[in-house]
């Protein structure tokens, strides 16, 4: 379906000149398949070379161009020792210094009494200024170096900037000319080049000014990664929105019952986010909501409450979890209060087989089941439900967009409620999720414990100990999470397999251990020992992170804090503070602390607030690393920067729907543009929900 227009940039990266099959892999692996992918790594710096001064004029720790004498070779005496070039001028000496230099190519290259050109970065060493690897040396009929301005790239081992350089020159020869996307009035006002003038620009940049992300050819190529975005998101609400719908409009009465078996009352946040929630399943149209709450905020009550309003209309309700802790975990808190409202609720896992599971399949065909809740085994095949009208998905980030279409597919006008605990940027809220209407659960319902926080360095580690052998002498709880599973040879880390076998020399058989390499039935096993109290301390990796919920835990200790991201280390928090005992959560780190993990400490000891933090993230890792695009289901952007461009993306977004609203299949000029736009940046499944294809 891509238009064969694009068809030069979707060839394989490898079939550019300069990579070859070993250096192909490696541009592949830092960039990405495609020929385009090597049009988006943008440079990230530049190498002035137009400083020609002086040997003695020549400032240390700078790219220079001088013209000098070579004066001498002193091979290495010994081998791994450098080969050295003395070189001269009119005002002193500096040496060339080379590593791992064989046969006679330098003496060739570099013939004694010539005078070259040479550039590179100056350093002084014992007193005598050194320029280690030259980027070029030449005869002086040679001329300067090819470029005054060079580009700078992100790298990785083995690929060197030659290579790279030569890839991705070839690649903007490939780049084809293609229709203007953008209103020409709005590039106008903005003075912004043409798309391919801009991507040429932005790999030939002529100083610093132009590797800043403001400047007008980075904005523009920003933007149209972001259009591309917001695009791809306001074409598929608008496929959602025309899907026949249903409304769903529940009596109140099995909600009536819930609360009443509820010890607290709903906050008002809970009270807000469900009249939404009513409103958008009242209509005709299908809803698709995210439901946005911070740790300890009472989402699992509100999908409770939500569910419950489409069985008093006389249909079911699925909720979906990315891990079977977390499915079990739903299942065993929400079957109570589902007990009390009569609302018959059963649990569907990958574990589950047999007859076991064939009596759920049978049960849900026929309606005997109400509330079905499972992981990813609720979208296979041979699970259907009588009347499927309400599925909510758990932790949305760590499920694909298709995998919600086809848990909805399994019902008639299925209305979406997604959920996800951790606090998302509201700027990432849109690249993310701006296809769905948002709630946000700002309030923590009553009776939630703050949670002391305090940073300390990892050689208080014996005061630690000390502070959890005593608190569990008195029947409290403990997590202590560890980055590493294993010992590892490359990275100090502190690992779970030693911190538990130590820690089991102190406090005894009461430790537990959880990781992510252990089968789901012991992981499941060990929690279920932590929850009944048979463990006082649970030494685990991150799979704790996300909804175990054990309310007589009150101590969360964290090693090598410094090297989990914020968003992180507010879940792993969340995890206690769920009782009525004080909690604590200890975060040790080793120093001494570089300012950006200095300063993500400092935010998690001076506030609790996910939202407020969820900012901070964003503002100190960029983007790209916030919850760890990869795994996050995030969009990653390779152009633009959501930090620097936010108002570029609010801009991106009022003009996505503004071209929908106009042209809702892409068919007028610009529409059809805007479609090759979306297949430049791999969009392909939001044009494929055009009625025209």
């Amino acid at each position: 379906m891509r238009p064969p227009v694009l068809y030069p940039l979707f060839a394989p990266i490898t079939s550019l000149p300069g990579l070859g099959p070993r250096l192909g892999k490696l541009a592949e692996r830092l960039t990405g398949p495609h020929v385009a992918d090597i049009l988006w790594h943008l440079p990230t710096g530049v190498l002035d070379r137009a400083n020609a001064p002086s040997i003695n004029e020549a400032p240390e720790g700078r790219i220079v161009t001088l013209t000098v004498r070579v004066d001498g070779h002193m091979p290495p005496v010994q081998r791994h020792r450098p080969y050295r070039v003395r070189c001269t001028d009119h005002t002193g000496e500096m040496e060339l210094v080379f590593f791992h230099i064989k046969g006679d190519w330098l003496e060739k290259r570099l013939p004694q009494g010539k005078m070259v050109v040479i550039s590179g970065k100056v350093e002084r060493y014992n007193g005598l200024l050194q320029m280690p690897h030259p980027d070029h040396f030449a005869p002086v009929e040679e001329g300067v170096p090819p470029q005054e301005v060079e580009a700078v790239y992100p790298l990785t081992g083995g690929l060197n900037p030659k290579p790279l350089r030569t890839a991705i020159h070839a690649a903007l020869e490939r780049t084809p000319d293609l229709e203007e996307w953008q209103d020409p009035a709005w590039l106008e006002r903005q003075g912004w080049p043409g798309w391919k003038a801009a991507l040429a620009a932005a790999h030939d940049p002529k100083g610093e000014e132009d590797v800043n992300p403001l400047s007008p050819i980075r904005q523009r190529l920003a933007y149209d990664e972001l259009l591309a975005n917001q695009l791809a998101l306001a074409l598929v609400r608008w496929h959602q929105r025309r899907l026949a719908g249903r409304a769903t409009v529940g009596t109140g009465a099995l909600r009536a019952r819930i609360q009443q078996a509820l010890p607290y009352q709903l906050t008002g946040a809970q009270v807000g986010a469900l009249a939404e929630i009513d409103a958008d399943m009242g209509k005709p149209e299908r809803m698709l909501r995210l439901l946005q709450g911070d740790v300890g905020s009472g989402k699992t009550i509100v999908a409770l409450m939500a569910m419950a309003t489409a069985v008093e209309a006389g249909a079911q309700a699925a909720l979906m979890a990315p891990t079977e802790i977390l499915a079990r975990q739903h299942a065993e808190s929400l079957a109570d209060l589902a007990d009390a409202a009569g609302i018959r609720l059963a649990l569907l896992t990958g574990r589950d087989k047999g007859k076991a599971r064939q009596q759920v399949l049978d049960r849900l065909v026929t309606g005997e089941i109400d509330i079905l809740i499972g992981t990813h085994a609720l979208f296979q095949e041979d699970v259907g439900f009588r009347d499927l009208a309400l599925a909510i998905i758990d932790e949305q980030h760590k499920f694909g967009v298709h995998q919600r279409l086809a848990l909805a597919a399994k019902g008639r006008g299925v209305d979406t409620l997604v959920m996800t605990a951790t606090p998302i940027p509201r700027t990432l809220t849109l690249t993310a999720y701006g296809d769905m209407d948002v709630s946000r659960l700002m309030e923590k319902p009553p009776g939630r414990k703050p949670v002391v926080t305090r940073a300390a360095p990892a050689d208080r580690i014996e005061e630690v100990v000390a502070r959890v052998a005593a608190a569990i002498q008195t029947g409290q709880r403990v997590y202590w999470v560890c980055p590493l599973v294993d010992e590892s040879e490359t990275v100090d880390l502190a690992n779970a397999t030693l911190r538990h076998a130590t820690l089991m020399e102190r406090l005894g058989d009461s430790v537990g251990l959880v990781h992510g390499k252990m089968k789901g039935t012991e992981k499941d096993a060990v929690m279920a020992r932590f929850a009944a109290g048979e463990l006082s301390v649970l030494v685990a990796t991150t799979v704790i992170e996300v909804g175990v919920n054990v309310p007589e835990a009150t101590i969360m200790v964290v090693e090598h804090a410094e090297r989990f991201g914020l968003a992180q280390l507010h879940q792993l928090r969340g995890r206690v503070g769920r009782g009525d005992r004080p909690s604590a959560c200890l975060l040790l780190y080793a120093a001494p602390l570089g300012e950006t993990a200095r300063a993500r400490l400092d935010v998690m000891t001076a506030t609790e607030d996910g939202f407020v933090i969820a900012e901070k993230d964003l503002e100190l890792r960029g983007a790209g690393e916030v919850l760890g695009t990869r795994q996050s289901g995030l969009p990653e952007f390779r152009m633009a920067d959501i930090t620097v461009h936010a108002d570029l993306l609010a801009t991106a977004r009022d003009d996505a729907s503004l071209m929908v609203a106009r042209d809702p299949d892409l068919e007028t000029p610009r529409g059809q543009a805007l479609r090759v736009l979306l297949y430049l940046f791999q969009r392909d499944e939001a044009v494929r929900t055009l009625r025209s294809g």
